[in-house]
C-alpha cells in the first residue's frame, strides 16, 4: 500500500488531502498517476499530469520515473513560488 498526499492548491482542486493506493504495476510515480486517474476519472489527469506538478517519494524530490515500493509516501504539490 502507498500513502498518497496532496498539497496546497492540488489538495483544493482534487478535494483530497491524502489516500491509500495499492502499489500499481510498473512501480513508478507515473504508474501511480495512471492508477489515480483510473480510480478518480479523467479530470485528475489534467491536474496530475501537468508538467508543473512536483513529486516526491518519501520526502525526496523526484521525477515521474522514480520507482516506488510498498509503504512509500508519494506526494504531489504545485511549484513553489516566492518573492
Amino acid at each position: 500500500m502507498l500513502k498518497i498526499v496532496y498539497f496546497a492548491s492540488l489538495r483544493e482542486r482534487l478535494g483530497k488531502e491524502q489516500e491509500s493506493l495499492e502499489l500499481p504495476e510498473g512501480g513508478s510515480v507515473a504508474a501511480v498517476v495512471d492508477a489515480l486517474v483510473q480510480v478518480h476519472g479523467e479530470q485528475w489527469q489534467a491536474v496530475l499530469k501537468d508538467s508543473q506538478v512536483l513529486t516526491a517519494v518519501n520526502q525526496e524530490m523526484c521525477d515521474m520515473d522514480q520507482v516506488v515500493v510498498d509503504n512509500d509516501e508519494v506526494a504531489f504539490f504545485p511549484p513553489v513560488t516566492g518573492g
